[in-house]
Formats: structure tokens, C-alpha cells, sequence
């Protein structure tokens, strides 16, 4: 039996079955035959040709009578891709019918076309896959509101946080990215049909009219001027929004791996009854789907510079430098961001939470309730500048002595004379410091809600 060769992983590791739908070689074919179907559609509405034509050319603009292999075997020849998918269709076709196959038409007609419509039903992969993050994230929020942890800013502890406001912070991102989504949908998915310069020459006096109603039959935009492509300008939004996206994602995995260190401990991401963590080491777990996660964003990211090169390195009319780009970073973008997306839709829900930890960490900063303390001896009279000095004195001496942040306190003839011990007591409890964090995460909550009914109901 022969055996399959696999050049990169992305088609055994990383591609999932709707992306596969999508940017296989058998769906862009397809993708391109529809795209000619249309044309061959609008030009018999048009009165260029018959009607009679027109659905002898969509009957056969199928995979079912042009073969891929057929596609390739022309392009072998002629060495020009789209020309050969022409020549495959017009053979399938009655000759009266293949002589007006790809009437008026240049290749990125056709092919930015067909990227518009498969990165439309790209988008609508991604878009489920955001809203079903915001259901995970919903309920995380919801669930863990009232659980207290440690806030930490620059690596060290801050204050009293929550893990429900750390999940709706990221719930409220997501949807924003959601948001970003139908306005990039709306205004960078464009196709056009406008000929080899733009100019619509080869249409005649019908080629504005003709172009919107293909574009219309497609369920696109027209981009309302062009050269021989579509501007690449478009493109860019489009990759920026899905980079963007694989950001948000990163910084959430690296926030999994931080908070499942040994020393730290609070969640862990999901692990498999066989799970193997290291090939030496018995003991370890390893976050390797998290880490997994920021390695793919690192090479989405570079597809960036490779789509602005596009944009800016376009010769009079067009060359041809962005073609062979597009064919990996387009399919690829979108492939590796669905892939993270299905991974983090996998961890979340499925994270493992040691509260004992979360506790032990809450209180492993004596002196986390200095702003606190700060904000009451001011209430007593004490100047905000004074009262800081103070209490940055206070914790300073509390970790160099070791002794207890409460006892440096009561030490202090000014604090102890505005607060007596039971006071401080109550103080440097976190649970009374969390200020509106429970009221903000169900508003976020509620927010979060009414957008997923708005979004059911469009």
C-alpha cells in the first residue's frame, strides 16, 4: 500500500473537519466552478447569451464533471491554475455552451471572488466558535463570582480579585472580537467582475450593472473600484481581525500555564487519563495544550508582515508576488486560528481548580491589605502621602523582620492610636475588599446575554 506523505502538519495535527470543507483542494475548485457558474448565470440575465447556455454550463461547473485531476493535468501544460480549471469546464461542456465559458472575465475575477465566498464560510466557523466560547465563559463567570483569589500586577500580588471577573473579562473581549467580526464581514469580503485592468471594458456598457448582481447572486460586496484585483487593503482586515483574535487566545492560555506553575497552583488545564507529561519524568503535567496554543499565535503573527508586503508591493496594475502567499497564509490563518479555538472551547470547561491553593496564595502576602489600611487611617485624618509612606514602611519591615504585617501595625504609635487591633483585624481580611467586583461581573453577565439573544434573533 502506498504510503501518504504529509509535507506540513497542519493537515494530520491542526485542521479540523470544517475548515477541511472549506480549503481543501476539491472545495476551491468547486469554490471557482460555482463562481463561473454565476457569471454564465448573469451574462444569460444580461441577454448576452441564452438561458439555454447558461444552465449547461452550471450543470457542468461541478466536481462531478470536472475532475481535480483533470485541473492539475492541464495546469502541468499551460501552467496557469485558473486558465486550466477554463479549459477542463469547456470540455465537460456542449461546444455551444464552452465557447462562452469565462466570458469577459480575468483570473482574479475568479479567484478573488472565490476567496471572498470561502473566507465568508471561514468567518462563519469562527464566529461559532466565539460564541461558544462566550457560553463556556458565561458560565466560568458565573460560577466562580464569589471565589476570592490574589490580583497580581507586574508578577506580584496586588489585591483581593476574583476568578468570576478574570472569565468575564475575557468573555467581554471575545465578544468584542464578535462585534469586530460583522464589520469586517460587511466591509472586507468583497468580490469583483470587473475585468483584466478594472475598467470593465470587456462588459461593455453593462459592467457595473452585471458586476453588482453577481456580486449579489454570491451574497457579496462589490469592491467598488479595482485594478486587475481586488486591493489587498482587504485583505489585511480581514487577517488582522483573525491574528487578533489568536491574540486574545494566547494571552488566555498563558495566563492557564502561569496559574498551573508548581508554586503557584490554582487551576490546572484538563489532562487525559493516559496522558504522558514527560518521557523522563513520571510526575510531571504538563500545560502542553496552552503552550501549544502560543506557539501557533507566534506563527499567525508573522503572516502579518507577509500580508502588509502584499498591500504595498503592487507593480502599476498588479504582479503576481502576492499569489503564491496567499495560497498558504489565507487557508493557513484561518485553519491554525479554528484549531486554537477548538483547544481553548476544550481546556476551559474543563479546567481543574485547586481552591486549598487559591486560598493558601490569597493570604501568602501579609501586607496585601496595605491600600486598605491606607484608604481608613485617611478617613481618620491621616494624609493619603503620610498614610502611604507609612504603610510602604510597614510591609517593607514586616518582610525584612519577619514579623507579621499586623504586628509592624500595632507597633506604630500613629496606626495604633487610629485603629485599634480589632479593627486592623477586620481590615486585612480580603473578603471585605473586593469593592463592586461581584455587581460588575453580573453586569457583564447580563450584557453578555441580551448580545448572544441579539445575535440568535439576526
Amino acid at each position: 500500500m502506498k504510503s501518504s506523505l504529509t509535507i506540513t502538519p497542519i493537515e494530520n495535527r491542526y485542521l479540523t473537519k470544517e475548515m477541511k470543507k472549506i480549503f481543501s483542494e476539491e472545495s476551491k475548485l468547486q469554490t471557482w466552478l460555482h463562481v463561473e457558474a454565476i457569471l454564465a448565470q448573469v451574462h444569460a440575465e444580461f441577454g448576452h447569451f441564452s438561458k439555454k447556455i447558461a444552465e449547461e454550463i452550471t450543470e457542468k461547473a461541478t466536481l462531478e464533471f470536472v475532475q481535480l485531476s483533470r485541473v492539475k493535468k492541464i495546469d502541468e501544460e499551460i501552467h496557469h491554475d485558473v486558465m486550466a480549471m477554463v479549459k477542463a469546464l469547456s470540455e465537460v461542456c456542449e461546444p455551444k455552451a464552452a465557447k462562452f465559458v469565462h466570458l469577459g472575465a480575468t483570473s482574479y475575477d475568479i479567484v478573488d471572488t472565490a476567496w471572498a465566498c470561502m473566507c465568508a464560510k471561514a468567518l462563519d466557523v469562527i464566529e461559532q466558535r466565539l460564541v461558544e466560547l462566550v457560553r463556556i465563559l458565561i458560565r466560568l463567570s458565573e460560577d466562580y463570582k464569589d471565589t476570592i483569589c490574589v490580583g497580581r500586577t507586574h508578577g506580584q500580588h496586588a489585591l483581593p480579585y476574583s476568578y468570576g471577573m478574570r472569565f468575564a473579562l475575557w468573555m467581554e473581549e471575545v465578544i468584542r472580537h464578535i462585534r469586530r467580526l460583522y464589520g469586517c464581514r460587511n466591509q472586507s469580503l468583497v468580490g469583483k467582475m470587473s475585468g483584466a485592468i478594472g475598467t470593465m471594458a470587456s462588459f461593455s456598457s453593462d459592467g457595473i450593472q452585471l458586476q453588482e448582481r453577481f456580486l449579489a447572486c454570491l451574497g457579496l460586496n462589490p469592491s467598488q473600484l479595482t485594478n486587475q484585483i481586488v486591493q489587498r487593503d482587504n485583505h489585511a482586515d480581514v487577517m488582522f481581525l483573525l491574528v487578533s483574535i489568536a491574540s486574545t487566545m494566547a494571552k488566555i492560555s498563558k495566563q492557564i500555564r502561569i496559574l498551573q506553575r508548581s508554586e503557584i497552583g490554582e487551576i490546572m488545564e484538563p489532562i487525559a487519563s493516559m496522558q504522558v507529561g514527560s518521557s523522563t519524568m513520571p510526575m510531571k503535567r504538563n500545560p502542553y495544550k496552552s503552550e501549544r496554543i502560543s506557539g501557533l499565535y507566534r506563527l499567525l503573527r508573522s503572516n502579518l508582515t507577509c500580508i502588509l508586503d502584499n498591500n504595498a508591493l503592487m507593480e502599476d496594475e498588479r504582479d503576481l508576488a502576492n499569489s503564491s502567499v496567499e495560497r498558504i497564509i489565507f487557508p493557513q490563518t484561518f485553519v491554525l486560528l479554528d484549531y486554537i479555538l477548538s483547544q481553548l472551547i476544550y481546556i476551559l470547561p474543563n479546567l481543574e481548580f485547586n481552591l486549598e491553593n487559591i486560598e493558601r496564595n490569597l493570604k501568602l502576602t501579609d501586607s496585601l491589605m496595605a491600600e486598605r489600611i491606607m484608604l481608613v487611617l485617611v478617613e481618620k485624618g491621616l494624609g493619603r502621602q503620610q498614610a502611604h509612606e507609612l504603610l510602604r514602611k510597614a510591609a517593607r519591615e514586616s518582610l525584612k523582620t519577619n514579623r507579621s504585617f499586623s504586628e509592624v501595625l500595632v507597633s506604630s504609635d500613629i496606626i495604633s492610636r487610629a485603629l485599634s487591633r480589632y479593627e486592623l483585624d477586620e481590615l486585612l481580611d480580603p473578603q471585605g475588599y473586593l469593592g463592586q467586583a461581584t455587581k460588575l461581573v453580573d453586569c457583564s453577565l447580563s450584557d453578555a446575554r441580551t448580545f448572544l439573544k441579539e445575535l440568535i434573533s439576526r
